[in-house]
C-alpha cells in the first residue's frame, strides 16, 4: 500500500483479518528497524492555559471550565532539570510544549535557551508552539532545534467538528514553514473524537503524502477531560486503534509511531500489541502536557516483560 491508494484500497487493508494486517505491518516495520528497540521522549509542558483556540478535545482552552491549573512560561533553569531528570530516566528526546495560538517573537528567546539546555545535555529536542512564521521556523532551526510537532488532529473533511479558529490550511502551513526551515517534522493526530473510519483513514493519507514523511507521528487516543466538549465521546474500539498503528506502519514505512496521550488507559497485553502494529516510540513520565501517562518504572517493567530496550539518542532507521 501506498499513499496514492485509493481510499476504497484501504478500507479493504482496514478490513484484513486482524493477525493477517498485524503480520504484514511487523514485516514491513523489521526491514526497516529493529523490533525490539523503542524510541523513548519525555513531554513538559512549559506554558500551560489561556490558549485562545477552541480545540474540543483540549483543556487548555480559554473557552472551557476544566479546573485546569495555569502557569506561565516557565524558567528556563526549571525545565533544563526537568531535562536532566527525563535523562536520566532513559529518555532520548526532551520535548517542550507551549499553550500558544502562535508564539510572538519575543515569546522565542527563552525557548531558544530551553533549546540550547537540552541539546547540552546530549539529548534530542522537540516543541510545540502552534502556528509558525516562516522567520520563525528559521529561529528554532538556526538554535539546533531537532523536531516540531504540530498534529493534524483528523482528517480535513471532520476538522471543523473539532475546531473553528484555526483551519487545517493552516496547519499545514506551518509544517510547510517547518520543513523549508530544515527541522524534522512530528506530525499525527488523535483517535475516538468521533470520526468515522474514513476520516481516519484520510489522516493516515495525508500524513503519508507528505514529502518527506514526518519522520514521527504521534498517535493519540482521546483523553475526554469534563469541561471540554468531548467530555462524553464514546471511547474507540481497542482493535481499531491497533488496526490503525498498523496501517500507519503500512503507509510510513520509516517513521516512528508514537503511542501518546491515552496510553495510561492501556493494558500491557495492548500495549504488545500495539508494537507488534509497528509501535515504535513512546512518552516516558506521568505527564503528558495535562494528561496522565504511565509513569516510568510501569514502561521500564512492561520493557523488560517484552524483551525491549530503549533507542539509543540519534538512532535512525537503516536504509
Amino acid at each position: 500500500m501506498t499513499p496514492d491508494s485509493s481510499i476504497e484500497q484501504l478500507e479493504a487493508l482496514f478490513d484484513t483479518p486482524l493477525i493477517d494486517l498485524l503480520f504484514a505491518a511487523q514485516s514491513v516495520h523489521r526491514r526497516h528497524f529493529d523490533p525490539n528497540s523503542v524510541q523513548v521522549s519525555t513531554l513538559l509542558s512549559i506554558k500551560t492555559g489561556r490558549c485562545p483556540e477552541d480545540c474540543a478535545y483540549c483543556p487548555q482552552s480559554i473557552r472551557f471550565e476544566t479546573g485546569l491549573e495555569v502557569h506561565d512560561l516557565m524558567p528556563v533553569d526549571e525545565v533544563k532539570a526537568a531535562a536532566r531528570r527525563a535523562k536520566a530516566a532513559g529518555a532520548t528526546r526532551f520535548c517542550m510544549g507551549a499553550a500558544y495560538r502562535g508564539p510572538k517573537d519575543k515569546d522565542l528567546e527563552p525557548i531558544i535557551e530551553m533549546i540550547a539546555e537540552v541539546k547540552r545535555l546530549g539529548m534530542e529536542s522537540c516543541v510545540t508552539l502552534g502556528l509558525l512564521k516562516p522567520q520563525q521556523a528559521g529561529r528554532l532551526a538556526e538554535a539546533g532545534l531537532d523536531y516540531y510537532n504540530h498534529n493534524l488532529d483528523t482528517s480535513e473533511a471532520y476538522y471543523s467538528q473539532i475546531i473553528s479558529t484555526r483551519t487545517y490550511a493552516d496547519r499545514l502551513t506551518t509544517l510547510a514553514h517547518v520543513r523549508d526551515a530544515g527541522i524534522k517534522v512530528c506530525c499525527g493526530g488523535i483517535l475516538g473524537m468521533g470520526e468515522s473510519r474514513r476520516d481516519r483513514i484520510e489522516l493516515l493519507r495525508t500524513l503519508a503524502s507528505m514529502e518527506p514523511q514526518p519522520e514521527s507521528v504521534p498517535i493519540n487516543e482521546l483523553v475526554t477531560i469534563p469541561g471540554t466538549p468531548l467530555a462524553d465521546a464514546e471511547p474507540l474500539d481497542k482493535f481499531e486503534f491497533v488496526r490503525t498503528i498498523a496501517v500507519a506502519r503500512l503507509l510510513m514505512p520509516r517513521s516512528h509511531i508514537r503511542l501518546s496521550a491515552g496510553r495510561s488507559d492501556f493494558s500491557d497485553e495492548l500495549q504488545a500489541m500495539c508494537f507488534f502494529a509497528g509501535a515504535n516510540s513512546i512518552f516516558f513520565g506521568d505527564k503528558l502536557l495535562t494528561t496522565d501517562n504511565p509513569v516510568p518504572n510501569d514502561d521500564e517493567a512492561l520493557f523488560a516483560r517484552l524483551g525491549i530496550e530503549a533507542e539509543p539518542c540519534d538512532t535512525h532507521a537503516p536504509a
